[in-house]
């Protein structure tokens, strides 16, 4: 099955770069103001999307993205503007869109039916923090059906044995997390991503993404030395919190400057 995803990351190894993942949360602090980020996002090179749905108990987010995320659900967000976003945002750029989530509200809105508002909506895939694979048959059902990729975690304190799982069942990349613990920026990526990378490539992963406690160009400069790409979110929704759209804008642009050549 196709993955727009790997396309895009295969498109711009063939340009000897990596990717830069780009996430802001879905209706943050406002619906019409969250297309106008994601927009900037796409326009100011990320090469995919990172859109994440506000949830009440975030377990893997950071303080910047809680926060975000609680004001948009005081403001009213509901899953079904989700598709609304997507859409508008799709109508404009040709950036692929990710949705990150947890998984009690899929289960909730029901899982078959999430999966084809998602594909009607323009959305590509889903990134699923707390579900694993052991767990995943629906989703993994409802994604082949609707031809969606499925991005699973990987941690440095996973088996070799889940690790395997993790590459089996992903579609589009594998989601390797830096360091243990939740998002935000860090001043240094852990020295366990490139271990963790490079164990998830010896057993057979061809698209691994890093993210957790990226935040300048001199990290994904880094990162996507040894990675398919770098994934940031807590310094971009900062950006927009301070500065909105054109702060997003511009906190792209310096992050993109970091997208080094990957390895051949």
């Amino acid at each position: 099955m196709s993955s727009r995803v790997e396309s895009v990351i295969d498109e711009a190894h063939a340009d000897g770069r990596g990717v830069l993942i780009g996430y802001l949360p879905a209706g943050f602090p406002n619906v019409q103001t969250s297309i106008d980020a994601l927009i900037a996002l796409s326009e100011s090179g990320v090469d995919i999307i990172e859109l994440g749905v506000p949830y009440s108990d975030p377990v893997m987010d950071g303080v910047v993205i809680q926060r975000a995320t609680n004001a948009s659900l005081a403001a009213g967000f509901r899953l079904a503007q989700l598709f609304d976003i997507i859409r508008a945002v799709t109508a404009k750029v040709d950036t692929p869109i990710v949705v990150m989530t947890y998984w009690n509200p899929i289960v909730q809105y029901g899982v078959d039916r999430f999966a084809r508002d998602l594909k009607e909506a323009g959305g590509v895939g889903l990134i699923t923090p707390d579900l694993i694979p052991d767990e995943a048959s629906e989703w993994i059902a409802a994604s082949d059906a609707h031809g969606l990729d499925r991005v699973f975690l990987a941690a440095p304190s996973s088996t070799d044995e889940r690790l395997v799982a993790t590459i089996t069942n992903s579609r589009g990349f594998v989601y390797a997390v830096s360091t243990m613990g939740i998002t935000g920026a860090r001043a240094d990526v852990d020295v366990a991503a490139r271990s963790l990378v490079d164990r998830l490539t010896g057993l057979g992963a061809t698209h691994v993404c890093v993210g957790v406690g990226i935040s300048n160009a001199e990290q994904v400069r880094s990162v996507t030395g040894y990675a398919s790409g770098a994934i940031v979110g807590s310094h971009l929704v900062s950006a927009l919190t301070t500065d909105g759209p054109e702060g997003v804008a511009r906190a792209t642009s310096e992050l993109v400057a970091g997208l080094s050549d990957v390895k051949a």
